[in-house]
């Protein structure tokens, strides 16, 4: 229920006092005055608000009556309203006659502050509930019933597909700003801070967006991405919860094995990002083994160079010395170099599916 506070009241007093010639207080619910041109007021009670408030109307008190009510001087009191219901009284000092005309005009004025005061304090309770029921969707708890509806009634649309991001900021980037300019941009958007410097948006699945093009205007904007994980289209709350475990493995594994690209997509990067995940696991350790023994060897790094562009060109020897900058016969020498440092083949299909998991686990320097 909103209230009238000395702030908003000294704001209304300021106001009238800068055009009017006469003192302005303004009272609670109560009677007590919060904002008043005579400072050594605030804080009392006014019997004239105090009539105001029992009658619901308007209380003209002339300098005769005064003497008989304690904390008042002569002057008009008028109910401030907001929605129809009574909040508090403005009081203007001064003959009576002398003020009716000012009298509702500065009414009017302070009844438009309380109305807009109030639409931005129900604004700012909206977006906090919505940042709240977001986060409490995507938390293990996020399928209750009565969330979902309030979602719903809220206009959160639980029900439509979406796909997560997640961005990690450069330092002294705020999230909040991203976050408010995202939701402006892209309808439907639920946006959360897990971490300081970090975002998770949840755009909606319906806007086509070229994600480099994205990155490209977010640095026009200022903001200093340092990398974003992209993950894959969820139908449901289930799956977004997923999708957002996802992002953030692949978040963390862009940091420490591939720390100079910024757009990070799960599709490219689902299978060492799902090892990676067990990188302390002994199982792990045994895969990289046979590459540790080709680094051991790799003074230059040219092997590691070799196989990380075998892996991106699936294998095809052409493709891959072209890329290279290197004859065939130099690239077959290099992976013979690799198959004798390593003990693995990297023709054979096992081969080269434990050589490409080993060197997606490296990190790059």
């Amino acid at each position: 229920m909103f209230e009238l506070d000395h702030d908003l009241a000294q704001d209304i007093v300021d106001r009238a006092m800068a055009i009017l010639p006469f003192n302005v207080n303004v009272m609670d619910s109560q009677g007590l005055i919060l904002g008043s041109g005579e400072p050594e007021r605030i804080n009392t009670r006014h019997e004239g608000a105090q009539l105001v408030l029992a009658n619901g109307r308007v209380v003209e008190i002339d300098a005769q009556t005064a003497k008989h009510l304690k904390g008042v001087q002569p002057g008009i009191n008028l109910p401030l309203l907001l929605d129809q219901r009574l909040i508090g009284v403005l009081g203007l000092t001064g003959e009576p006659e002398l003020l009716r005309t000012y009298a509702e005009l500065v009414r009017m004025t302070a009844e438009m502050l309380v109305g807009q005061r109030h639409q931005q304090a129900e604004q700012q309770w909206r977006r906090q509930r919505c940042d709240d029921l977001v986060a409490l969707l995507l938390s293990d708890t996020g399928d209750s019933p009565r969330l979902i509806d309030e979602a719903q009634q809220l206009g959160l649309k639980p029900q439509l597909s979406r796909i997560p991001y997640l961005f990690e900021l450069d330092k002294g980037q705020s999230a909040e700003a991203l976050s408010a300019w995202l939701q402006s941009r892209y309808p439907d958007s639920w946006c959360v801070t897990p971490a300081t410097g970090s975002l998770l948006w949840c755009r909606s699945a319906t806007a086509v967006l070229d994600d480099l093009r994205l990155l490209e205007k977010l640095e026009g904007q200022g903001w200093k991405v340092l990398r974003v994980a992209t993950g894959d289209q969820a139908e449901a709350l289930k799956g977004l919860r997923r999708g957002y475990r996802r992002v953030a493995d692949l978040l963390a594994y862009g940091r420490d094995v591939v720390p100079h690209t910024c757009l990070l997509a799960l599709n490219r990067y689902r299978l060492p990002v799902m090892l990676w995940r067990y990188r302390n696991d002994d199982a792990v350790e045994e895969l990289l083994g046979p590459l540790h023994k080709v680094v051991a060897k790799d003074s230059n790094g040219q092997l590691i160079t070799t196989l990380r562009s075998w892996c991106e060109h699936d294998g095809q020897s052409q493709p891959c010395a072209d890329a290279l900058g290197i004859h065939r016969n130099s690239l077959r020498y290099r992976m013979e170099r690799i198959a004798e440092l390593s003990g693995v083949d990297p023709l054979s299909l096992n081969g080269m599916l434990a050589l490409y998991l080993g060197v997606q686990l490296l990190a790059q320097n």
